[in-house]
């Protein structure tokens, strides 16, 4: 393969032969100067894939997986549909295990510059489900279909997932996908069929016109219902019975079913956000209860909840394991809880401490519903503040030199800079820092590491099996 002919948007055939952090495959191609490489995300040691350029440099390409060509030694077949979202489902569960592993340990040692990550760390804990595990999933509808076994689009309707490298294409979903409830994804063709019936269009996203436009669907663990939300544009809501189109889903799921929802989104960008639009109750309630740790949680369609609530039992479990383990900060001290949420970790620590409990999340509906749960749950040793965590910082600076322990739970972009110097300043004896993305933390431990804390523990999170994502927590101690 000529490099110096390779531009971007090319489409290129090339043999995965190493798999970097975050699910990057790695191929490499011989030049002269030595080897050029590939990266090419979603994709496994051992896989022929074809792949589309979306940048070039000087001694590597970043692309983008358009196509599996040929799976790897190390896949098995599974009973599910493949989707762009459970890219190593064929890949046995410790495959992807020792691969998060290795690959997360490795990113603290060479950005986290924590050369003795192996003795620090605690332990990988797994999933206690690994199929069927997730609580929500989004469905497209689309003009623009694509047929996986004709290997073609279509003109029609579609009812699915996104292509992989598309914002346009949808996959019809035909079975389930391992990943959501089976029991429904099995009837998501009927549903699928009953709205192409109806006469209305799919929405197509180039033209952004249509009716049908996505599903959006939340499971209990705790009840095992299902909480649906049908969202359409309102040109031709007038020709549509939205009541027969509940009726219809009940008859397919019957008691399985807690409430059926719908909303109105005339927004022509392509974002199903849920909580667009005023929302109109069909059938049941309009919202379902979970269980983590003995709590109950009331849960709205835009509520934020963990993905994978029996794996997340045991993520705030070590969170609690590492925060208790400080028991001279806990008597009559505070805890803040920084990007809180719904306020689950802060709740569970207050419920099992005498310590004050702060929760700070910018999230309006999260505070509202952390506000609500810790009444519902009778906590009273703890208080919700909407805001900015960096604002708050710098108006409540009477907390500094008070804290015992500060949580940080940020978002997968991190910690800014300035948020993270002010959680210094605050001066806290211990910080456990809970990452959806290890990279990131591993740059912020190396910040902490030179304001004086030391990384004692870090533990691993399969929250999201057949995904190259894992959750990290570390304990840190002020020196």
């Amino acid at each position: 393969m000529d490099i110096s002919k390779l531009k971007r948007g090319n489409v290129i055939e090339v043999k995965i032969t190493d798999t970097a952090f975050g699910g990057k495959g790695i191929a490499k191609i011989p030049t002269e100067q030595g080897d050029y490489v590939i990266f090419v995300p979603n994709s496994f040691t051992g896989q022929v894939v074809k792949a589309r350029i979306v940048k070039k440099r000087k001694s590597h390409a970043e692309c983008k997986l358009v196509e599996i060509i040929e799976k790897s030694k190390l896949e098995e077949n599974v009973p599910f549909q493949q989707i762009s979202g459970a890219p190593y489902i064929n890949l046995p569960i410790k495959v992807q295990q020792e691969f998060k592993q290795n690959s997360c340990l490795n990113i603290y040692k060479r950005i986290g510059k924590v050369v003795n990550i192996d003795a620090l760390f605690d332990e990988y804990i797994e999933s206690p489900v690994i199929y069927n595990y997730r609580n929500k999933m989004e469905y497209s509808f689309s003009a623009i279909g694509y047929d996986v076994e004709k290997k073609e689009e279509f003109d029609g309707f579609a009812l699915g997932f996104k292509k992989r490298g598309t914002w346009w294409i949808v996959e019809n979903l035909e079975k389930e996908s391992g990943m959501f409830d089976a029991d429904f994804e099995n009837n998501l063709h009927n549903i699928r069929k009953y709205c192409e019936g109806s006469g209305l269009p799919a929405w197509h996203p180039p033209k952004k016109v249509g009716f049908f436009r996505y599903l959006v669907v939340r499971k209990s663990y705790k009840t095992k219902q299902l909480l649906i939300k049908l969202v359409t544009s309102s040109d031709g809501l007038d020709k549509f019975d939205l009541k027969a189109f509940a009726d219809y889903v009940v008859s397919l799921l019957g008691d399985k079913i807690a409430g059926i929802l719908h909303t109105i989104n005339d927004d022509i960008g392509d974002n199903a956000q849920s909580r667009l639009g005023n929302e109109t109750t069909l059938y049941g309630n309009n919202v379902i209860h979970e269980d983590l740790l003995g709590l109950d949680f009331e849960i709205s369609m835009q509520s934020f909840f963990q993905t994978n609530p029996k794996c997340a039992e045991l993520l705030y479990n070590k969170t609690i394991d590492y925060v208790l383990e400080n028991n001279d900060t806990l008597t009559n001290g505070v805890v803040m809880d920084l990007f809180c949420g719904t306020g689950t970790i802060g709740q569970m620590i207050a419920s099992k401490t005498n310590a004050k409990v702060i929760g700070v999340d910018i999230v309006e509906d999260a505070i509202e519903n952390a506000k609500e749960n810790a009444q519902k749950n009778e906590i009273t040793n703890v208080e919700f503040f909407a805001a900015d965590v960096n604002k708050f910082l710098y108006e409540y600076p009477e907390y500094q030199n008070k804290i015992g322990t500060i949580i940080l739970d940020p978002p997968r972009a991190g910690i800014s800079g300035k948020a993270l110097k002010r959680v210094i300043e605050l001066n806290a004896k211990h910080i456990i820092y809970v990452s959806c993305n290890p990279s990131t933390q591993a740059r912020d431990i190396e910040i902490l590491s030179e304001a004086g804390y030391e990384l004692q523990k870090l533990s691993l999170v399969d929250q999201f099996p057949h995904t190259s994502h894992v959750e990290a927590i570390g304990k840190f101690l002020r020196k």
